[in-house]
C-alpha cells in the first residue's frame, strides 16, 4: 500500500508512481502512501502536482505525524 520514491530523480519517480497508482487502482486499494521524503521539497511538489486531477486519485493529503508527516503523501483512490 505504499511506494518509496526517495532518492529518485523527479522524472523517474513520477514514472514509478504512475505505474504504482495504476496497479493500486486496478487492485481496488482504498488509499496509497507515497513516500517522497522531506529533502528540499522538490520531489514532494512534483508528486502532488502530478496527483492534482489524476484519474485514479480522489483526494490527497500530507501524511500524519505517525505516517511520516511532510515526507509522505496519502492519496485516496477513486473506486474502480
Amino acid at each position: 500500500m505504499e511506494v518509496d520514491l526517495r532518492g529518485l530523480m523527479a522524472e523517474d519517480a513520477l514514472d514509478k508512481m504512475e505505474r504504482y497508482l495504476e496497479q493500486a487502482y486496478l487492485s481496488g486499494l482504498p488509499f496509497v502512501r507515497i513516500i517522497h521524503g522531506k529533502g528540499t521539497g522538490k520531489l514532494r511538489q512534483a508528486v502532488r502536482e502530478a496527483l492534482r486531477g489524476h484519474a485514479y486519485v480522489k483526494t490527497f493529503e500530507e501524511g500524519g505525524d505517525k505516517e511520516g508527516g511532510e515526507g509522505v503523501t496519502v492519496a485516496k483512490m477513486n473506486a474502480g
